[in-house]
């Protein structure tokens, strides 16, 4: 197991992100569990700490597979090729994605009730996720970046597939990730604790980068 828990990954990405500290850069957290590994890059960048809200598109039959995602801005990417191979119909798409929209727009109005989202402009933004598996969710939420304001945009990860990451890299200025094995079985294979993160834990460590003075 190469992390212990997303502190730990977080405390270990952070290390490789040392050169970005004069960059004046904004970490961006994916809920749930991005956040509390971004948490610990903020800290150590002195950046400041924000959320940016995304869901995955689950293809029905197969809830570990996405076959694309939406953002905040109605941000979608679909994903053809998975939705070819599932054999998912438009219909089924469409119940997947107003589900996930409902979501998407209860969590935005939830973290962003009482932390205002930070300015993108001219800045580079720090995406944080505590793993990648199709990338889909990791690229809406670079292009929601970019929607923003980010001049540049960085994909921090601790673990991700090295085909993936491949794909991914057109989407990005930089991309960081600190494991991708040959054999990739899933996000929470390389974690010793993967607990699931509520919302409010992540208010809460939202509430903390605020008292650091990292918002």
């Amino acid at each position: 197991m190469p992390f212990g828990d997303r502190r730990d990954a977080g405390v270990r990405l952070a290390e490789r992100l040392q050169h970005l500290r004069d960059e004046n850069p904004v970490v961006l957290g994916l809920p749930r569990g991005g956040v509390p590994v971004a948490f610990e890059v903020a800290r150590a960048l002195g950046a400041p700490l924000d959320v940016i809200v995304v869901r995955k598109l689950d293809v029905p039959a197969h809830p570990e597979l996405g076959m694309g995602a939406i953002g905040e801005g109605d941000v979608r990417i679909i994903n053809d090729e998975v939705m070819w191979r599932t054999e998912v119909r438009p219909e089924e798409l469409a119940e997947v994605e107003r589900r996930e929209r409902v979501e998407l727009n209860r969590l935005t109005g939830l973290f962003r009730r009482c932390h205002a989202r930070v300015e993108l402009s001219g800045r580079t933004a720090v995406i944080v996720d505590d793993g990648i598996g199709t990338g889909s969710t990791a690229a809406v939420a670079c292009r929601v970046a970019r929607v923003q304001g980010a001049t540049r945009v960085v994909l921090a990860v601790p673990v991700a597939p090295r085909d993936v990451l491949e794909r991914l890299r057109e989407s990005v200025d930089e991309l960081v990730c600190l494991e991708s094995p040959e054999h990739f079985g899933s996000i929470g294979e390389r974690y010793a604790d993967f607990s699931q993160v509520s919302d409010a834990a992540v208010a809460g460590l939202l509430d903390r980068a605020g008292e650091l003075g990292t918002r």
